[in-house]
């Protein structure tokens, strides 16, 4: 699904709950986040629906190396040839996208947690085990924003992974958060503000402190990997977040 303005000039591609954002500046596009293989096409489609074309994504950035996030990224640097930025701590699995740090046996939440079934079909469906890694990346680094569509602040947020990082948009009042704050877990299928679960995430205590990052932002809406956009203030995503701990 596409949904148009989910704050100032960002927009939402969403598929089998996962979500990648596009940021419009004048002419210029900024992709955030590469979701999973099927969502190419929408995600053309919906720059079309701006008046935009595909040719006018100036770059990726990657929140981190998931496979879910990493999707269609070497088609897009295949295809367009557009550059893909990450931070340094997530190259390992944004070249290898199945190969992360994570807590507790992923195996066994479907199990305790059966409402993540549908869900994980869903993943699955959308292309979730067919996801080519990148090696070709450049660093996200906090100095080289300000040439970006959108000019984004880079907000470290480790914990998930390694290197995930938030962007956010000041002057937008938004901030992606990537997998450092989500309205849905995937692993779970518990709504609501949170972390990603143990299943997933390498460090959850630090993903956990992370959280103040993020809330120091200020921004009015959250705008996650998974689950709906928040719009009551992250602060207050953020202490719900904290409230429902690791999973």
């Amino acid at each position: 699904m596409f949904h148009r303005s989910v704050a100032d000039g960002i927009h939402l591609v969403e598929h089998a709950d996962v979500n990648c954002y596009i940021v419009e500046d004048g002419g210029r596009l900024l992709l955030v986040d590469a979701g999973l293989p099927a969502m190419w096409r929408m995600t053309g489609e919906a720059i079309r629906q701006l008046g935009r074309s595909p040719r006018d994504i100036e770059a990726l950035v990657l929140t981190h190396g998931h496979f879910d996030h990493v999707g269609f990224a070497a088609r897009l640097q295949r295809e367009l040839g557009v550059p893909i930025y990450v931070h340094p701590g997530d190259t390992y699995i944004t070249a290898h996208p199945y190969r992360y740090k994570h807590e507790k046996n992923r195996l066994l939440y479907p199990i305790r947690y059966p409402r993540c079934i549908p869900i994980l079909t869903r993943m699955t469906v959308a292309g979730a085990l067919n996801v080519r890694g990148v090696s070709d990346v450049r660093s996200l680094q906090a100095d080289m924003t300000p040439g970006l569509p959108g000019r984004p602040s880079i907000v470290y947020t480790p914990g998930h992974t390694e290197g995930h990082s938030a962007l956010h948009f000041p002057d937008r009042d938004a901030v992606l958060t990537g997998d450092a704050l989500v309205t849905l877990d995937p692993y779970t299928g518990t709504k609501g503000p949170h972390i990603v679960s143990a299943a997933a995430t390498a460090d959850t205590h630090q993903a956990l402190e992370s959280l103040t990052a993020l809330a120091a932002t200020g921004a009015r809406f959250a705008l996650p990997g998974h689950g709906e956009p928040w719009g009551d203030g992250v602060a207050a995503a953020v202490e719900q977040a904290r409230r429902r701990g690791a999973s």
